[in-house]
């Protein structure tokens, strides 16, 4: 099973680089062009879909994106993706960013309590950035404390709900759809939804061009 979805993987990431090319070579100029997007992991157990789908997204569209976990060591996804993050989460600056992105998975669980992913989350969201998060990692929105009275999803599944709870401890709406959008927050219920999640927040960051011009 492992295999077969890693195999699914390589196929969507092969794909967007063939897209990536195909933009390129054509001299047009990438949606995403200049932006700069942060996505955040688990030093074990993120999900790998919701990493490698937004990230080769947002790079086929021209994005400049970079990774951030715990510490600087090897971070492993729980069905086998290994990553070599660029920074940890200390030297993050939020001001060099368009987009800061928390990956879900088992493991981001343990960043709900964590004070520096609680800093990135609110200072991006304080400093106008697109704030995403995905499967359980709209629980550290919440922990930060910017979901108040917002709308968002997270991951449900029967017997589980540590991470609705997280979302209602926090003050926000629950609502029960893959993707949710709330002024400039955006999060999204699990590894199904990761490309309307990454199409979303594209959007939000070619909007805020248009706005500006």
């Amino acid at each position: 099973m492992i295999r077969w979805a890693l195999i699914v993987l390589l196929v969507l990431v092969l794909g967007a680089a063939a897209f990536t090319w195909y933009v390129t070579s054509g001299g047009e100029k990438m949606p995403l062009s200049g932006k700069k997007i942060l996505m955040i992991i688990a030093p074990r157990n993120f999900r790998d879909e919701e990493l490698l789908i937004p990230k080769q997204y947002f790079e086929s569209l021209g994005a400049t994106v970079l990774v951030a976990s715990k510490e600087h060591n090897v971070c492993k996804g729980m069905l086998g993706t290994q990553v070599q993050p660029d920074l940890a989460l200390r030297e993050v600056n939020v001001d060099e960013f368009d987009a800061v992105v928390f990956v879900g998975g088992s493991g981001v669980t343990g960043y709900y309590g964590d004070p520096e992913a609680r800093r990135i989350a609110r200072e991006a969201y304080e400093k106008g950035k697109i704030v995403g998060a995905i499967c359980l990692a709209p629980g550290v929105l919440a922990s930060a404390g910017i979901l108040e009275g917002k709308k968002a999803t997270v991951w449900l599944a029967p017997g589980y709900t540590l991470g609705v709870d997280m979302l209602v401890r926090g003050g926000a709406i629950f609502t029960d759809a893959p993707v949710v959008v709330d002024g400039r927050i955006v999060t999204a219920n699990g590894p199904e939804a990761a490309k309307a999640f990454a199409e979303t927040i594209a959007q939000l960051l070619t909007a805020n061009d248009e706005h500006s011009t």
